[in-house]
């Protein structure tokens, strides 16, 4: 039998749940349990300053040995493509051939399981590994896979001013300590970056060798075969065995030197006769140096730019960064005046740790005072009891909703924390309008408080269960965005919708038994009733005034068409400022970073020592930036890689014209200027610098969100590689002359000359000289050979003993032809006497795209509109001009046409606005089904929904107000208003057809409905502002806070009238439907 209030009406769902938890003495232990369970989630859910999106790739390096691009690209590149792409769940495959090497990158769809695709993609490689014969001279393949657990959350930087010691020393301590940062839990990976080598160099002397009669390879040889040592066995004899070793090591230096490697005149001839041996640094190929910038606030005072070495560490998955970077930094301080020696400072040059606890720790300040800034609105409105009640279902959500949060899986980060910061107006709409309706009952005095809750609940949950899950139809669609998108902004639909499921509960169930404590202990006094009693009769006079003209009598349905042409010119107007770009669209702002990155690029054949001071340069602008507290320049290798450079493979730039620069600021809190105001700022300087050179230079900004691999990508396809090349120099030209498009790059290369030794086949087999002896000792002059290794017992490292020429005697040809080969005969012949050497070019790489020739041509947008979709768009109505196709969406189908493929931060646009278009459309049809299902009527839910497109007249306007740009995150706010702005015409409607069943007129019910719900939809609007007022001052979540406070602003407005006016219209055409209390 279903239960009763005390008029003797059957309670509905809500009703009967509210009574059931109203005396049920587990109702408190049910709400202590969930902040005990969001306590235990603050305390052990991993903290991370960005969502880390599981993207799984691999790079598979093939060596060809001799081979040219082209051989290549036919022989392996191609074939291993097609290997590649039978694997499941691979979305991109990229090759580059170049000599003597080709290097493929499979890059998996987001999401999936980094074991098993790993597990595929080694399966795929090693069953067809007889796609080749083995004497093709095609080496084995080396996978590497690669996922955001390899960016490094921590940089340490040893330097010192100390100008006796060089980046060999510093290396040996940043060895040393090496293995004491791999005893702390949780790391992973620990990387030196500027060490070089530690190795006994043997530099032949080629003149004299010759005088003694020795060839490289006969050194070779007598250094392998000195360094071989063997257990030979044991002795038995007297009852015991005894092991024989046979030899001993090469223990260091002195013993290489003293190595016999020949015999004249019955004299031995020792490796220092004939070499020059040092146990020391190798040749750099590398530089690091760290230099103080004009905020620099370390000890010591100013410093000039000092040799340095990089230690980067990595954590491992699921750990928590900011306990990882502690941990470390605090092994790192007890390791002073022990393993770091006085005269070295460490520096920390990234603390990705540090970073997200300070963007937890500001977010949940924030979190706490938008929970107290909507108690605060409760308190003025209705009192400070109902504000008590109202704050604690609100503290009690949130605990539970962190805890649901941890337990999807989901890290405490910026994009989750401000799911929650979001949503707080949201959350504590159900709270609101409970508690207002049994504030509103309770003023009223009929009846006692334990019968009024029941009620009063009854009567508004209906609607209030409606609106909750249009809201949630609303933002549960979203999760399903793809791309590496979907990831980044998932926490926000699901954190949410997991939030307003609980809210719901708790509003249910918590709400009216705290309602029963605290409101039952004294009513408000007369003057408090009274103020009460009036603000109806205000409320009504007010929509007397404003609504009843819409109505009935002379002109009412004319005011009617008025109001409604009124409102589609002001949307009108509103999508319009886009068009005229007063509204400007985006992917995502830049964040206001602590760091940023210099990207140079010279010329193909530029030897290491010259890009070291074009960086030196360029780093004497970096400087004299007011807010540069250090900087650190990488020649001829990577800075430790970010998410961005993950993406773009910037830890493949292992050659020596590639550098970079890493930029690091005072914290956003004591600087005045955005991160990108300054990199904008310096831009102009270093292009300037990067033009006299010749080469490019890029300002890299840490990306909002997804990064890709250049802001503006060109993609130039056609059926032969020289005219796609063609191509794509006009193309760059075009770049280079487009207003505000800056950092200008392609995958073009610079023509390098080269020379080809080539053996005369007929005079080496005369004299009895082979291909591989040339090639060889060649090899061994120019590039050295590792021959053998040091075994003192006490190294960290292998220590290699590398054979090679002196720096000196590798700049001229003639020097290396002077090295001498033993022939059949005996005789020590020179190798210029079997060869010929000619002039030609180097090799260009070739480029796939999923099994496609392709040529790059990036850049980037700077300027008043500050979005790369516009100066892209420019672009692309210059090209038409041109005798080429171009694509938005998909690569060409024909692949012998000559066509553009625009990618870039546009594919992601494309692709994350068209999956978020489809969601809103979705959630538009699931609250549709909703309503219906709830009123019975098809007609009624479009009048319902009427005020969506009506929150576009406060969204735009707002934006263009503000100079914000409509963003990602904007159209979030836009799919959200959607469901909060559904839920005040649920209200509305539903009390309207209460009022007809109980017997009022249609027009005084359409004006009591306005009178009466106003306060709890102005209340919950007012709460979902104050939440996003919070994060207005966040640059990537700037178009979410804009969205919501002008779009509900604006909506709530219109929906007090426009819902009433539109549900009257189509009321007095039709009957009215039952009451659906």
């Amino acid at each position: 039998m279903a239960e009763l209030d005390q008029r003797g009406l059957a309670l509905g769902f809500s009703g009967r749940l509210a009574q059931f938890f109203l005396h049920n003495t587990l109702t408190p232990l049910l709400a202590i349990a969930a902040l005990l369970l969001g306590i235990f989630a603050v305390l052990v859910t991993p903290r991370e300053e960005e969502p880390q999106i599981d993207v799984t790739f691999a790079n598979i390096f093939v060596p060809f040995p001799g081979a040219s691009s082209a051989q290549l690209e036919t022989l392996v590149a191609s074939p291993m493509e097609q290997v590649l792409g039978e694997i499941e769940g691979v979305k991109h495959i990229y090759s580059v051939s170049k000599p003597g090497i080709a290097v493929l990158t499979v890059q998996f769809e987001v999401g999936e399981k980094r074991n098993e695709a790993i597990v595929r993609l080694y399966n795929a490689i090693y069953s067809n590994q007889d796609w080749r014969p083995p004497g093709l001279g095609v080496l084995q393949p080396l996978v590497k896979p690669g996922g955001i657990d390899d960016v490094p959350i921590l940089a340490l930087t040893l330097w010192t001013r100390d100008v006796a010691r060089g980046a060999w020393e510093l290396g040996k301590v940043a060895r040393s300590i090496e293995t004491e940062i791999k005893r702390v839990p949780g790391t992973r990976d620990v990387e030196v970056i500027g060490s070089p080598d530690n190795v006994v160099h043997v530099e032949l002397d080629a003149v004299r060798l010759s005088g003694h009669g020795l060839t490289v390879t006969e050194i070779a040889a007598a250094l392998s075969s000195s360094n071989l040592v063997q257990q030979a066995g044991s002795l038995v004899s007297d009852g015991r065995t005894t092991p024989v070793q046979a030899g001993t090591f090469l223990a260091g230096r002195d013993a290489v030197a003293g190595l016999v490697v020949g015999v004249a005149d019955g004299k031995p001839i020792y490796l220092e006769d004939v070499a020059t041996i040092a146990a020391a640094p190798d040749q750099p190929e590398s530089y690091v140096s760290f230099g103080a910038g004009a905020a620099w606030t370390g000890q010591g005072g100013p410093i000039a730019q000092s040799p340095a070495v990089t230690i980067a560490v990595s954590k491992k998955p699921g750990e928590n960064a900011s306990d990882v970077a502690t941990e470390v930094l605090r092994r790192a301080e007890l390791l002073r005046g022990t393993y770091i020696p006085d005269g070295i400072e460490l520096t920390v040059t990234r603390n990705y740790g540090e970073t997200a606890n300070d963007k937890a720790q500001k977010l949940i300040q924030k979190l706490l005072f938008a929970t107290a800034s909507v108690v605060l609105l409760v308190i003025l409105t209705m009192g400070s009891r109902e504000a008590l009640v109202v704050g604690t279902a609100v503290i009690v959500t949130l605990a539970a909703t962190l805890f649901a949060s941890w337990a999807w899986g989901f890290t405490i980060n910026r994009v989750s924390l401000f799911a929650l910061i979001f949503s707080i107006g949201i959350l504590v709409d159900d709270a609101i309008v409970i508690v207002e309706n049994i504030h509103r009952h309770n003023q009223l005095g009929r009846s006692t408080l334990a019968d009024i809750i029941p009620r009063a609940v009854d009567e508004v949950g209906g609607p209030t269960i409606l609106a909750t899950f249009t809201v949630i139809a609303a933002l549960l669609p979203m999760a399903f965005v793809s791309g590496l998108m979907g990831p980044y902004m998932s926490p926000i639909p699901i954190n949410s919708s997991m939030g307003m499921l609980i809210s719901l509960v708790i509003a249910l169930v918590f709400t009216p038994w705290m309602c029963r404590k605290l409101l039952a202990h004294g009513h408000a006094d007369q003057a408090q009733k009274g103020a009460t009693d009036a603000t109806p009769s205000r409320m009504t006079q007010l929509f007397e005034r404003t609504v009843r003209p819409f109505l009935a009598g002379p002109g009412g349905r004319t005011r009617r068409h008025k109001l409604y042409w009124a409102i589609l010119a002001a949307i009108a107007i509103a999508v319009g400022l886009a068009v005229v770009k007063l509204v400007v669209m985006k992917m995502l702002p830049f964040d206001n970073k602590s760091e940023f990155q210099i990207v140079l690029n010279m010329p193909e054949g530029t030897p290491v020592e010259a890009t070291a001071r074009v960086l030196d340069e360029l780093a004497s602008v970096i400087e004299t930036v007011p807010e540069v507290t250090d900087y650190q320049v990488y020649a001829g290798t990577a800075a430790p890689i970010n998410f961005n450079g993950l993406v773009r493979q910037y830890y493949l730039r292992q050659s020596p014209e590639f550098g970079d620069i890493q930029v690091n600021l005072l914290n956003k809190h004591d600087r005045d200027r955005q991160s990108h105001d300054i990199a904008l700022d310096v831009r102009a300087q270093l292009a300037a610098i990067g033009a006299r050179y010749n080469a490019s230079v890029q300002v890299v900004e840490v990306p909002p969100g997804p990064p890709v691999q250049a802001p503006i990508v060109a993609e130039v396809y056609g059926s032969r590689y020289a005219e796609q090349q063609q191509f794509a120099r006009q193309l760059r030209t075009v770049f280079d002359t487009t207003v505000d498009i800056v950092d200008v790059d392609d995958s073009l290369e610079s023509t390098v000359p080269r020379l080809v030794v080539t053996v005369d086949q007929q005079k080496a087999a005369l004299l009895g000289v082979s291909q591989t002896q040339v090639t060889e000792v060649l090899a061994t002059a120019l590039s050295g050979r590792d021959v053998t290794f040091i075994h003192s017992g006490r190294e960290r490292e292998p220590i290699p003993v590398r054979l090679e020429l002196p720096v000196a005697s590798k700049s001229q040809i003639e020097d290396l032809l002077q090295l001498k080969l033993r022939a059949q005969s005996g005789a020590a012949i020179p190798i210029g006497e079997v060869v010929t050497v000619q002039e030609s070019t180097w090799d260009a790489a070739i480029y796939h795209k999923d099994l496609l020739p392709v040529v790059y041509v990036t850049g980037d947008m700077a300027g008043p509109l500050d979005s790369p979709l516009y100066g892209m768009f420019d672009m692309v109505g210059q090209l038409d001009q041109l005798p080429v196709t171009q694509h938005f969406i998909a690569p060409p189908d024909d692949p012998n046409e000559l066509a553009v493929k625009w990618d870039g931060e546009w594919q992601i646009t494309y692709e994350t606005f068209r999956d978020m278009g489809l969601a809103y459309a979705v959630g538009l049809v699931l609250i549709y089904l909703l309503v219906v299902a709830q009123f019975g009527s098809y007609f009624v839910p479009l009048i319902i929904m009427a005020p969506i497109p009506l929150t576009i007249i406060g969204v735009m306007p707002g934006h263009a107000l503000l100079g914000a740009q409509f963003t990602a995150t904007s159209m979030i706010g836009m799919i959200a208003l959607a469901g909060i702005i559904v839920r005040n015409s649920i209200l509305l409607v539903d009390f309207i057809n209460m009022e007809i069943a109980a017997g009022s007129t249609l027009e005084d019910a359409v004006v009591k409905a306005g009178a009466v719900r106003a306060k709890p939809i102005v209340l919950t609007a007012l709460a979902a502002m104050i939440g996003a007022f919070f994060i207005l001052d966040d640059p990537i979540f700037n178009g979410l806070a804009v969205a919501l406070i002008f779009g509900i602003f604006v909506s709530t407005l219109l929906t007090l009238i426009v819902i009433p006016i539109l549900y009257y219209a189509y009321l007095i055409r039709r009957p009215p439907p039952a009451a659906t209390a």
